[in-house]
């Protein structure tokens, strides 16, 4: 069983975007990135994304991850904002009530992304 299904496959991956971009819009500290941005598109974008990622449907059809997040990068997104973005992520899916073991399988696929998310 891939780890898509594992975690509820897009019906999940869809409940959990919408709870992880509540807390993001809320937050101050980078909320500024989404300023001018249809976060429903981003959520089509990440939720096709996220479900390749986790062994899933392989429908994503969007922009590399540095292309993605050139906006926010130009915006002034850094290590300590990218690792904002991650907390919340991460406070998300404990929330939803994803195991602890999972929840680390989830961060890890969701950390190899980070070099291209920040252009390193």
């Amino acid at each position: 069983m891939s780890l898509h299904e594992e975690l509820g496959g897009d019906e999940a991956i869809t409940m959990a975007l919408d709870r992880f971009y509540e807390k993001v819009l809320a937050d101050p500290e980078v909320s500024i990135y989404f300023e001018d941005v249809d976060v429903d598109r981003v959520k089509r974008h990440q939720r096709a994304f996220l479900a390749m990622a986790f062994g899933g449907p392989d429908t994503y059809q969007g922009r590399t991850l540095e292309a993605a997040h050139r906006s926010a990068r130009e915006r002034g997104l850094d290590e300590a904002g990218y690792e904002v973005f991650m907390g919340h992520f991460h406070d998300t899916l404990a929330e939803l009530g994803v195991d602890g073991d999972k929840i680390d399988e989830v961060m890890a696929i969701a950390h190899t992304g980070k070099a291209d998310v920040l252009a390193h």
